[in-house]
């Protein structure tokens, strides 16, 4: 049996590379996507309809949540719940920004790991398009 190498991954699952969005104009193209609320963070959705490419994730926590200290801690925190937990629920050729919110410093990382993995998860329900929704006067 070969030996592991230094940081190799000893979790049995299925290892699915997640990539990573770097970019502004990748970050404000999500944007145009799906959005599913949480009360941990936001998660965007935008689906680049290309199956055969890898998903890709990027995180945002604003200036309003804390210093640079507690916005790295909760980009790590994210970061690891991805890794660990929601990476495998990602679909292919998706992108993903997970914008936090100030709880997400707090929360026990097992409740921010599942949350994470259902929302990633979840469909979002049809809704009407924006032209359908006449009101009444």
């Amino acid at each position: 049996m070969p030996e592991k190498m230094a940081g190799e991954l000893t979790n049995e699952r299925s290892k699915q590379t997640v990539g990573r969005l770097k970019s502004r104009p990748q970050f404000l193209a999500v944007r145009q996507g799906e959005k599913r609320r949480g009360s941990l963070f936001l998660i965007e959705v935008l689906d680049r309809k290309l199956t055969d490419a890898e998903p890709r994730v990027g995180f945002t926590v604003t200036k309003k949540h804390g210093n640079a200290v507690e916005r790295n801690r909760m980009r790590r925190r994210l970061k690891e719940a991805v890794r660990l937990h929601a990476g495998f629920a990602m679909q292919p050729g998706h992108d993903y920004v997970v914008v936090a919110r100030r709880d997400v410093l707090t929360a026990p990382f097992e409740k921010l790991a599942s949350e994470l993995a259902q929302r990633i998860e979840t469909r979002p329900k049809h809704r009407r398009p924006e032209t359908d929704r006449s009101r009444k006067v």
